[in-house]
C-alpha cells in the first residue's frame, strides 16, 4: 500500500511536467541566448495572470545550475506583481524542456516550441493545451512574425482565437 501511495504522489508531481500530444519542445537549444528578459505579447486565460498587463519574464542562472525565473506584470490598480520560481531542464540541456517550480516541490512544464533562429520570439506551452504564451524581446514586435506564431500554435491544436492580447507600453524612440 506505501508503495501504490508514493508511485501515485510521485506520478501526481510529474504529471504537469509532461508534453501535449503532437508538441514537441525545440532541440538545440542554447540557454544562455535565451536568458534575459522576454515580453509577454499574448497568452491563453489562467488565473495566475488574469488581468496583468505589461507583462514580462526575466531567467537567468541559478548557482545550482537552475534558471531562476522572476515574472511581473501590472495590475489594474497600477501596483506590480512578480512571482519568482526556478526552472530546471528535464531532459537535456540543448532541448527547450524544462521543469518550472513557483511552490515548493509542484513543478510544471516550460516547453519551448517554436523559436526564432535569433531567440527573439518564443512560442511556449506547458503541459496542456491549456496554456500557451507568446513571448518576444521586445514589447512591441513585427506583426507578420507574431502572425506567423499564431498560425503554428492553431496548427497545433492552441485555441488562438481566444488569446488575450497583453497590453504593452510603446518602445522608446531612439535619437
Amino acid at each position: 500500500m506505501r508503495t501504490l501511495l508514493y508511485l501515485l504522489t510521485a506520478c501526481l508531481l510529474t504529471a504537469c511536467t509532461g508534453l501535449a500530444d503532437g508538441i514537441r519542445p525545440v532541440t538545440g537549444f542554447q540557454l544562455d541566448r535565451y536568458l534575459g528578459t522576454w515580453y509577454e505579447i499574448a497568452r491563453l486565460d489562467h488565473g495566475f495572470e488574469r488581468g496583468l498587463e505589461q507583462v514580462s519574464a526575466t531567467y537567468s542562472l541559478r548557482d545550482d545550475g537552475g534558471v531562476r525565473v522572476l515574472n511581473r506584470g501590472k495590475q489594474s490598480d497600477g501596483s506590480w506583481r512578480e512571482a519568482e520560481g526556478k526552472a530546471y531542464f528535464v531532459n537535456k540541456p540543448d532541448e527547450a524542456r524544462l521543469k518550472v517550480s513557483f511552490f515548493g516541490p509542484f513543478y510544471g512544464g516550460y516547453n519551448v516550441i517554436e523559436l526564432d533562429p535569433d531567440y527573439q520570439l518564443s512560442l511556449v506551452t506547458s503541459y496542456n493545451h491549456d496554456y500557451l504564451w507568446i513571448l518576444a524581446r521586445s514589447p512591441n514586435p513585427p506583426k507578420a512574425k507574431v502572425d506567423a506564431l499564431v498560425a503554428k500554435a492553431a496548427s497545433l491544436g492552441f485555441a488562438t482565437d481566444q488569446l488575450i492580447w497583453v497590453k504593452q507600453p510603446p518602445e522608446p524612440v531612439v535619437k
